[in-house]
């Protein structure tokens, strides 16, 4: 008999990379659908895995994918819009053709990947468009379970390892909403709950936010990252105005480390009222567990340090 098989939305990502390591490791069969084969090269060499390339915003070609699954996972997200409207496409329209694909194809079981805050009365377009696309999906008749994640660490994250490396290009760091609280949680206990979520009839219909064991301000992150990558540097605290001139400025500069929409995600503490779901049966890993293991510099690039200073 042929293992159950899945769709993945999004699996070739960050997150998604470690939702379909745990989805092959159970037995499943994944599919996960790419513009470019070459973008999800790190799952082609897992045995269960089927990386298509399809257009996931083409509806004909998603009810296609879904066609003979037995449940769909929804990981696609950004954090910012190239254009705008970029949101509303990729969390919202997405959401409405995944559902309506489901539906069509016959899938029963749909988990989705949004955020903690989202809300449709939310302060930014990006917990805006996360909280309609909630809506959509607890609208949708299927048995579905949502996931609300603080920020995401692990060692492809693009949080810690960017102010790692802002702080070895940097002499001092301009911070904007240095008192921001997060609440990060690793990214293998986030792709654990997904697959324990796959099979628990009792988490249908439930969202789950899914945080760490312990709340940091931003400032205490960004230190934490230079101490650890050794390359600490002053940070210089912004208020109110200059951290809305700050990322007004970044948000028209190439790769958008900050925009206007980011800062008003942060003005809502990105934080879990109670602890860990109990229900998942495991504790959430602390984050100084982790950050080391990513974050250090290797002995190639303490060496190629001591050679630079021995050089001066």
């Amino acid at each position: 008999m042929s293992p159950p098989t899945i769709l993945v939305l999004g699996g070739s990502g960050f997150v998604g990379r470690h939702v379909v390591g745990r989805l092959v490791a159970s037995g499943w069969r994944v599919v996960v659908p790419t513009r470019r084969r070459e973008s999800a090269k790190h799952l082609l060499l897992l045995p269960t895995v089927d990386v298509i390339e399809a257009n996931i915003h083409d509806p004909s070609e998603l009810r296609q994918l879904a066609g003979g699954v037995a449940a769909a996972i929804n990981l696609v997200g950004i954090l910012n819009e190239t254009r705008r409207g970029d949101f509303a496409k990729v969390h919202v329209e997405l959401t409405r053709k995944t559902v309506a694909a489901c539906r069509e194809a016959g899938v029963p079981r749909l988990l989705h990947m949004s955020a903690l805050n989202a809300s449709p009365e939310g302060p930014s377009r990006y917990l805006r468009s996360k909280g309609e696309a909630e809506g959509i999906v607890a609208a949708s008749g299927l048995a579905w379970t949502i996931f609300r994640p603080s920020v995401i660490f692990g060692r492809e994250d693009s949080f810690l390892n960017m102010f790692a490396r802002l702080q070895q290009l940097l002499p001092i760091l301009a911070l904007a909403c240095p008192e921001a609280e997060f609440q990060p949680v690793y990214v293998g206990d986030v792709g654990r709950a997904f697959l324990f979520a796959l099979d628990d009839d009792r988490t249908h219909g439930e969202r789950y936010n899914l945080c760490g064991p312990k709340v940091y301000k931003l400032r205490e992150l960004v230190a934490y990252a230079g101490e650890l990558s050794g390359r600490h540097r002053p940070i210089l605290p912004l208020g109110p105005g200059l951290s809305k001139l700050q990322a007004t400025m970044l948000e028209f500069l190439p790769g958008k480390l900050m925009s206007r929409d980011n800062l008003a995600s942060m003005q809502l503490p990105n934080v879990c009222a109670g602890g860990f779901p109990s229900l998942f049966g495991f504790e959430p890993t602390a984050l100084e567990a982790i950050a080391p293991e990513y974050l250090a510099p290797t002995l190639r690039d303490r060496f190629a340090d001591f050679r630079t200073r021995r050089s001066r």
